[in-house]
C-alpha cells in the first residue's frame, strides 16, 4: 500500500427517525417528551395514526382521538397546531391534517 493511500470512507451518517413505541405503554402515551426533537418524533406519528389527511374534524373530534392515547388532549393538539401537523381555521371550528411532509 503506498504512502499516498486514503483511509477508508465512513458511511455519511444519517438521520435516523427513532421508533416513538418507547414512549407508549399499553396503547397509551407514558408522558409528552419535554425535548422538542422528540416531541416532534411523537406528533408526526400522531398525525400519521389519529388523523386522516382529506378528513376536516372539529375540536371536539380532535379531543376524543387524543384522549385515546393521553388525557392531556388541549396540551396535545397545541403542540400539533404549533408543530404544523394540524392546521384550524381561524375561528377554531375545524381542524385538518397537513399535508405538507418534511
Amino acid at each position: 500500500m503506498s504512502q499516498n493511500a486514503e483511509p477508508p470512507r465512513q458511511p455519511a451518517a444519517r438521520p435516523v427517525r427513532r421508533d416513538v413505541s418507547d414512549l407508549f405503554s399499553g396503547g397509551r402515551l407514558t408522558a409528552i417528551p419535554r425535548k422538542a426533537v422528540r416531541r416532534e418524533q411523537l406528533l408526526v406519528h400522531l398525525a400519521e395514526t389519529l388523523f386522516t389527511v382529506e378528513r376536516t374534524y372539529t375540536e371536539p373530534e380532535v379531543n376524543e382521538a387524543l384522549r385515546t392515547v393521553h388525557e392531556d388532549c388541549s396540551a396535545l393538539r397545541r403542540y400539533l397546531i404549533t408543530s404544523g401537523q394540524l392546521t384550524r381555521t381561524r375561528d377554531g371550528r375545524s381542524y385538518r391534517r397537513s399535508t405538507t411532509t418534511l
